[in-house]
């Protein structure tokens, strides 16, 4: 049970380096692949040799990666949510407060009134 424990464990820290290598923006084509070899025709050597010599900065990499998603996420949203989208909402806002007070008025029916609450809410 220890060894398939064990085993599983090397697969997670495979992927993991493997995402690493190739998130990485430090290194070049020849660098990942040099990396990418050496984790897959010598697994266990690969992964202790990269673990020792780039293990620091997996953190580091894992974290710039996860703000620049976060960032891109605020963009989209912001994006979505737009400026454009809150002046339409004003400006219904204030075309159904317009009819609103013409029907206060008397100036507009209740039918009439409807009818342009449905064209503007359209």
């Amino acid at each position: 049970m220890m060894i398939f424990f064990l085993w599983i464990m090397w697969f997670f820290l495979l992927f993991k380096i493997l995402t690493d290598v190739f998130r990485s923006d430090d290194l070049g084509g020849w660098g990942k692949a040099g990396w990418t070899v050496l984790v897959i025709l010598l697994p266990f050597l690969g992964v202790l040799v990269y673990v020792i010599a780039r293990g620091r900065g997996m953190h580091e990499r894992d974290a710039a990666y996860a703000q620049r998603a976060d960032d891109a996420m605020k963009d989209y949203i912001r994006d979505a949510a737009g400026s454009d989208n809150r002046q339409t909402v004003t400006w219904s806002a204030d075309e159904l407060s317009k009819l609103a007070d013409l029907r206060a008025n008397g100036t507009l029916s209740e039918e009439e009134f409807q009818q342009a609450k449905t064209k503007l809410l359209a």
